[in-house]
């Protein structure tokens, strides 16, 4: 993220991490899908035409509102080429990858893998399965339950049970 100095592009990939947004929830937002007095922003019609409410991130307002002084968006948030079109889910895709060629950044991983450590950055600050499951739109707790298998927060805590034999 510190590689990215645009500010559209930046704030496009921060609402990506610090929302887990989807690319393509990201690209459709529009202006008045931002709610700063209560801190959220509201999903409409996103997978499977579901409405859902995420938390927005102090740090991701301020950047919202300098791209909204210097671009001065209408309708979406993120305008494409043309009137009254949202940014493409691919222009959004090179911006990460852009920043991971300036960044020195050669593991595989989309823009969806912004989404994906947010979730699990999350459980890593002990955040309960089933908010995460909220916030990330998962019908089936299944779905999030994939996240546990690469977070480390407990095992530091997890003691053997030879620890409790009298050897």
């Amino acid at each position: 993220l510190k590689a990215v100095e645009n500010v559209k592009h930046k704030t496009i990939l921060l609402l990506c991490y610090s929302s887990g947004l989807r690319v393509s929830e990201v690209v459709n937002l529009r202006v008045n899908d931002i709610d700063s007095n209560r801190m959220v922003i509201n999903i409409k019609a996103a997978k499977g035409k579901k409405d859902r409410i995420v938390p927005l991130s102090p740090t991701t307002l301020t950047y919202l509102r300098s791209y909204f002084i210097e671009y001065k968006p209408t309708d979406f948030f993120f305008e494409g080429q043309y009137d009254g079109e949202h940014y493409s889910k691919r222009s959004a895709q090179t911006i990460l990858a852009t920043a991971k060629k300036k960044a020195k950044v050669y593991k595989p991983g989309s823009i969806h893998a912004l989404r994906h450590s947010y979730a699990t950055h999350l459980l890593d600050k002990g955040v309960d399965i089933t908010y995460i499951q909220k916030i990330l739109g998962h019908n089936d707790l299944k779905t999030t339950l994939r996240y546990l298998h690469v977070t480390n927060r407990d095992l530091s805590r997890i003691e053997s049970p030879l620890e409790d034999l009298d050897i």
